[in-house]
């Protein structure tokens, strides 16, 4: 009996884990946290149905926190197990673990202080220790080169773009031929490399973020430069949440690309607040086959910003009502450093916030994307009269043709394919799409729904 169970990513596009279970052995394929809507983040504090030391190990395809962040739960609660993964991912999870139980202590501790809790005391979902533990299990796999796990499947790793070291997974366990897309990047991405193809598979199982949308057209160069000149031209300042691994190197990049045309001033600066993002950076260049760029186009790229690593440097910013550009994390807008931007600079009509990428239900980004104008920033109500703006066109997730592109590569159609990391109106509208253009059967699975393969 071969079986695959979704325990997150089912649903929504937040708290990816897939299990497969074969021969009475399991793997867990990413282990991602929840993020955004309440119910979903409480989501965090239960335990799997399976218990974690059953599971024989993990293989994650990328190392974004809606796939990893969860590790060091999984380890608090016994995991013991293998972790695999690309050799840039286990660079970008450990900065992303370090950072994500930095942050989880540093919640627990402020609740605390000032009551902002139910709890008593509030604890953190896990602790710098539980981070350290599961980064030592990390193992990585090269692309391309299969290998042989201790459990008896198979593993080969193709790139799968969207960030540093992102791959889809293929497995080979049980008789069967499992693909898993992860988070599958855009074609022609001026950082990243094209997706793969993959030529066969009994089960795909493929992300749909943007299933039922394409993404905005226009130069991303262009367009983000023209919001970098109205906004000066009001004195402002532009404040961009962005993520730390992925967008904020996109940002540079683009940033660096407006300079260089003469689309954006010199003497405007740009600003990279947030020590995660810097590091991140940084590891651009000790993983050049894992982009596009040359040595050369990373030191002027990402040198475009001055970096910001103190959090007096950082508070200073905030201070500073001269206009700029501060490209801070988190992308979503639900915590970090960019929350002292926001609540210095959403007041004022003159400056924008900007986002960049997907924008998860019950974030801080969604709402006020969708209008709203006064949040709720570390227990005080900030009005928000600054200009609210997108910029569609730099998903690192490919839009609903490109996941189809994607998924044209397989030269016959799999026994089951399965739609994940999707709200239900994006899985829905890219299961319709799948069927009508490539004469498939998708399933859009439940959270903790199980199917025999």
């Amino acid at each position: 009996m071969v079986s695959l169970t979704c325990l997150g990513g089912a649903g929504t596009v937040t708290g990816s884990k897939h299990l497969v279970e074969a021969d009475g052995r399991r793997l867990l394929v990413d282990c991602g946290m929840f993020q955004g809507l309440k119910n979903l983040r409480e989501q965090n504090w239960q335990s799997l149905p399976v218990r974690a030391r059953d599971i024989d190990a993990v293989v994650l395809t990328h190392a974004h926190l809606d796939h990893t962040g969860y590790l060091p739960r999984l380890v608090r609660e016994g995991f013991r197990g293998p972790i695999y993964c690309t050799a840039g991912t286990r660079d970008v999870t450990a900065l992303i673990l370090r950072d994500a139980a930095f942050l989880q202590e540093q919640d627990a501790d402020l609740a605390n202080r000032y009551g902002h809790t139910r709890h008593r005391p509030a604890e953190p979902l896990y602790n710098h220790l539980d981070a350290e533990f599961a980064i030592t299990l990390l193992e990585t796999v090269p692309f391309h080169e299969p290998l042989e796990l201790p459990v008896g499947a198979r593993l080969t790793y193709r790139r799968a773009g969207h960030i540093l070291g992102a791959a889809t997974a293929e497995l080979r366990w049980g008789g069967r031929t499992f693909v898993f897309s992860g988070d599958l990047g855009r074609y022609g991405d001026p950082l990243m490399h094209d997706p793969e193809d993959v030529q066969h598979a009994d089960v795909v199982v493929v992300e749909s973020t943007y299933g039922d949308r394409l993404h905005g057209g226009g130069d991303p160069v262009e367009v983000l430069a023209e919001v970098v000149r109205e906004t000066v031209a009001r004195a402002g300042t532009v404040v961009i949440p962005s993520f730390a691994v992925g967008r904020a190197q996109a940002l540079l990049y683009h940033l660096w690309r407006a300079r260089k045309l003469g689309l954006v001033p010199w003497r405007i600066p740009v600003y990279l607040d947030s020590p995660m993002s810097i590091n991140a950076t940084e590891l651009f260049a000790d993983h050049p086959a894992d982009h596009r760029l040359t040595p050369a186009e990373c030191r002027d790229a990402f040198g475009v910003a001055t970096y910001v690593r103190e959090p007096a440097r950082s508070k200073t910013l905030s201070a500073d009502q001269s206009p700029k550009v501060i490209v801070s994390a988190s992308g979503m807008a639900t915590g970090g450093r960019v929350l002292h931007h926001l609540a210095a600079f959403g007041p004022q009509e003159r400056n924008t916030i900007l986002f960049a990428g997907f924008q998860a239900a019950g974030t801080r980004g969604r709402k006020l994307l969708r209008g709203e104008r006064d949040t709720r920033i570390h227990g005080e109500w900030v009005p928000i009269r600054a200009r609210v703006q997108e910029l569609s066109m730099l998903s690192a997730h490919g839009d609903s043709e490109e996941l189809l592109r994607w998924l044209s590569g397989f030269r016959s159609p799999p026994a089951h394919a399965f739609l994940v990391h999707g709200e239900p109106e994006a899985s829905e509208a890219m299961r319709q799409l799948v069927r009508r253009r490539l004469g498939w059967e998708a399933r859009v699975p439940r959270q903790n729904q199980t199917f025999g393969v």
